[in-house]
């Protein structure tokens, strides 16, 4: 500590000055050495020193030092407290001009340096966007595509700036997205460690880019999305489970837009997801359910290609009764509901029979979670719809009508639980053999007191359901 006090006195007398560059290089690199042994009482020392607007000086006025002062403040800016000196000292602005720089380490430090003091700063962001930081970090992932840690600290200030509100389209219109595809073309065949990281923060990017159907659409052109398939299909195979759920978001995001469903669709985006069941991985597979799970949400032709691949529903049946891993199973069970609820489909409905899947969608109205209760009640009221006789006997061995029993009877039940239980209830009654379960399970007078309920959706239905139940065409 006593030497890094003299480097900086030092640098406190010297620090602009162009004819000791030699000293100054040296007190430099002391100071990483001292800030490597032990860092907390370096930064203390370094607070109270006034070293920060020395470092500016001599970013802006000795370039044989710059580099190895942009160095010193990359390390510096790691730590939280020292941000705000950082920025005290006008630091930010003095590193920005350095991102034109020709020289690889300079723009690494200077890069990390700007991407550190910056982080979590929405006004800092906000500068750097108005001085044109865009267009320079652009370049450093064109001009030095070759250099693995230059592209990934400039997919990370990217990545950054990607949460600010409007620029999603600046970063769009300076040619981010053809970057990134760029990147995942390269990074297709590599496995190795540095290369994996890359192509984890192209991911993440892509997931922030994704706003609207347009940048959507400009990604799908690119063809990103089969550049993230095969990518997910390489990993699936070399066990790398960070990468694939950096790409299955990105996957996700693409999957949100209706534009983008019929593109994926069409393009037979939803069976290369399915291949890539076979992964042993449970974030992986949690992920892949979840991806499958957007493609189909308010897309009929989505559900009815799901839901009539038997090689699907029975993987799918088989997660729900996984008790190891309770959000695999919570999200096979969603699917399974999803599929049912979008589909329009008798073929859908007989092969989830086939497959076991309703006992499970029957369980799943009992969840501890309201909105798989109401996932799980849609679904097996569309289902109804679409063929009771089908389900008719699956409905009895599960005791459906007993749940939804027990669901109205129970007061911490949610309205809308208790609401979407007798609109299901209303679809059974259209089959003799369930109908005569509701009678002997004495739902009437269950639904009689619901018809003074505090909820008026929940009155609403109980009336229209008794009134079914008597046999009169409800008002």
């Amino acid at each position: 500590m006593e030497t890094l006090n003299k480097h900086l006195e030092y640098l406190g007398v010297c620090g602009d000055d162009t004819d000791a560059e030699d000293q100054i290089l040296e007190s430099l690199n002391g100071i990483l050495l001292a800030i490597t042994e032990d860092k907390q009482r370096s930064f203390h020392l370094l607070r109270g020193s006034g070293i920060f607007p020395t470092l500016a000086k001599v970013l802006k006025g000795n370039p044989r030092c710059a580099v190895k002062a942009a160095h010193v403040l990359s390390e510096i800016a790691k730590n939280e407290e020292m941000k705000k000196p950082c920025i005290e000292a006008d630091l930010v602005p003095t590193l920005i001009p350095l991102l034109e720089s020709t020289d690889q380490e300079m723009l690494l430090h200077a890069g990390r340096a700007i991407g550190r003091i910056c982080y979590d700063n929405r006004s800092l962001q906000e500068e750097l966007v108005k001085v044109g930081v865009i267009p320079s970090l652009v370049r450093i992932l064109t001009d030095y595509a070759e250099s693995e840690p230059l592209v990934h600290v400039a997919l990370l200030a990217l990545y950054n700036l990607a949460d600010l509100d409007a620029l999603k389209v600046q970063l769009v219109d300076a040619g981010v997205p053809e970057v990134l595809s760029e990147i995942l073309l390269r990074l297709q065949g590599s496995s190795q460690a540095e290369d994996t990281c890359i192509v984890k923060a192209a991911s993440d990017l892509i997931v922030s880019l994704l706003l609207g159907d347009g940048n959507c659409l400009r990604l799908f052109q690119l063809g990103v999305i089969h550049q993230l398939l095969d990518l997910l299909e390489k990993h699936v195979q070399s066990g790398d489970t960070s990468v694939q759920q950096a790409a299955l978001s990105a996957l996700q995001s693409l999957a949100v837009p209706v534009v983008s469903k019929v593109q994926m669709l069409e393009e037979g985006v939803a069976e290369r997801i399915e291949a890539l069941l076979r992964s042993e991985s449970p974030p992986v597979q949690f992920k892949l359910l979840g991806t499958l799970r957007t493609l189909a949400d308010g897309q009929a032709d989505a559900a009815e290609i799901l839901g009539q691949d038997p090689l699907l529903l029975n993987r799918l049946v088989q997660w729900c009764s996984e008790s190891d891993h309770s959000g695999i199973c919570g999200e096979a069970n969603r699917l399974l509901a999803s599929i049912l609820h979008h589909n329009r489909s008798q073929e859908v409905v007989k092969a989830i029979q086939a497959a076991q899947g309703v006992k499970h969608l029957v369980s799943m109205t009992t969840s501890e979670h309201v909105a798989m209760q109401n996932e799980a009640l849609n679904a097996l009221a569309i289902a109804s719809a679409i063929d009771l006789e089908t389900l008719e006997e699956s409905f009895k061995e599960s005791q459906l009508v007993q749940s939804l029993h027990k669901l109205l009877r129970d007061d911490n039940t949610s309205p809308e639980v208790k609401y979407n239980s007798m609109s299901l209830l209303c679809r059974l009654l259209n089959s003799g053999d369930l109908r005569q379960e509701i009678e002997e399970d004495k739902i009437k007078d269950t639904l009689e007191q619901l018809c003074s309920h505090s909820n008026a959706d929940v009155v609403k239905e109980a009336i229209t359901t008794l009134q079914v139940l008597r046999g009169e065409t409800p008002h």
